[in-house]
């Protein structure tokens, strides 16, 4: 499912006063189970195969749902209060050193616990916040059966040092791991210095990769936030407003007769994620089309027509189709009869076969397998080749699927 981002594991952010600003995201409000049938369901679950069901499981946790599944002991555990962050003096280590053995001594160590990464940084975070979930997708394994779960928290836009050691202080209340891009070397140094005398694990992401830089081109950095040193209002800032407001303007086959003007065009049926998979790209400065494939309905003559370097088609997995359509029209309360035309299994099934001929009859066009992708995953695949297309490289002679 290409809509499906990249998502990250999150989990109840730790009480921190409101001075530090983080910038935490919310878990699902509900614990929900995946086989579970909905309430009024007219039919019994239905039955995915193992691997399938351990797909949709990881996609669920790191999308942030819990999952209603019993571990063991965990009715015994107890959860100790986490001490908010207060006002208190960055030199009073004694106090925070006391506050972690007390707690340690309390009780031992509940192993079904999640684990605590605090992302920091001071700009947007996302440099620290995408590094640290293409990581957590190593862990997939590990994280369907909630064998080492985990909660990750981001404190963005942190540039004073006295917030930056509060922030420090709870990790190792919390026993939290610490990821952190300081673009500022006297704020990194003061983060590693304290990581290292309280004893918490951490990692300097930026700072590494700035001096082999600094090296490579025989001049010191700035030292200074990206957010400091562009201006927002930039060329490349127009461009993506552009390329969003054409977005938006040519979704779901809409005006058909621009296809040309797009730099991008999607192809595929129903729900296969092409308008999210679309703005994700917007965002990047590419303007792009899609057109859905629906039995009955002809295909724009213009798409025929264009460059065909810039066609992309998608595909995915029926049954998981069949998932999502059926999710889709009951949360809109469509009737029954037009729910068994849209999401039936054979109706799925005929569709595709319907994409897969177009997909045949027009061999230049790649087609994406979406099925196990995040919109990001998906988005790498469109744009390596759609730069490998532009650069005139040889272009296959028959229909490939990615």
């Amino acid at each position: 499912m290409a809509f499906l981002s990249a998502m990250k594991l999150q989990g109840r952010p730790p009480p921190i006063s409101s001075n530090l600003n983080p910038s935490s995201k919310p878990p699902g409000s509900d614990s929900v189970s995946l086989n579970a049938s909905e309430p009024g369901s007219e039919r019994p679950p239905r039955k995915f195969s193992s691997q399938l069901k351990s797909w949709n499981r990881a996609r669920a946790l790191r999308s942030g749902t819990k999952l209603d599944r019993t571990i063991n002991n965990e009715s015994n555990s107890t959860t100790a209060p986490r001490r908010p962050i207060g006002n208190s003096n960055r030199s009073d280590i004694s106090t925070l050193d006391s506050d972690v053995s007390s707690s340690n001594g309390d009780n031992e160590t509940d192993m079904t616990a999640a684990k605590s990464i605090y992302i920091v940084s001071d700009g947007t975070g996302w440099t620290a916040e995408h590094a640290v979930n293409a990581a957590l997708g190593q862990f997939d394994y590990c994280l369907v059966d909630r064998g080492c779960p985990v909660n990750t928290h981001l404190f963005s836009g942190i540039e004073d040092g006295e917030k930056l050691m509060e922030i420090i202080k709870q990790a190792a209340r919390e026993g939290a791991m610490v990821i952190y891009t300081l673009a500022d070397p006297s704020m990194a140094e003061a983060a590693m210095r304290a990581c290292k005398l309280w004893k918490i694990p951490s990692l300097d992401i930026l700072g590494p990769i700035t001096e082999s830089i600094s090296s490579h081109l025989g001049t010191n950095p700035s030292g200074l936030p990206r957010s400091t040193t562009h201006s927002s209002l930039n060329e490349d800032y127009f461009k993506i407003i552009e390329a969003i407001e054409f977005t938006i303007k040519h979704d779901d086959g809409a005006l058909p007769e621009n296809l040309e003007k797009a730099d991008i065009v999607l192809v595929g049926v129903s729900r296969t994620g092409k308008t999210p998979l679309s703005t994700y790209l917007a965002q990047k400065g590419y303007k792009v089309s899609n057109v859905p494939i629906v039995n009955g309905v002809d295909l724009p003559k213009t798409l025929f027509e264009i460059d065909p370097r810039k066609v992309f088609g998608l595909m995915i997995n029926p049954v998981v189709l069949q998932g999502i359509r059926e999710a889709r029209a009951k949360s809109l309360g469509l009737g029954s009869s037009f729910r068994t035309k849209y999401s039936e299994l054979s109706s799925v099934k005929e569709e595709l076969e319907l994409a897969k001929r177009i997909f045949a009859e027009n061999p230049t066009w790649p087609v994406i397998e979406v099925t196990e992708s995040a919109v990001e995953e998906t988005a790498a695949v469109v744009l390596r080749l759609y730069n490998e297309r532009l650069s005139n490289q040889a272009m296959p002679s028959i229909s490939k699927s990615y």
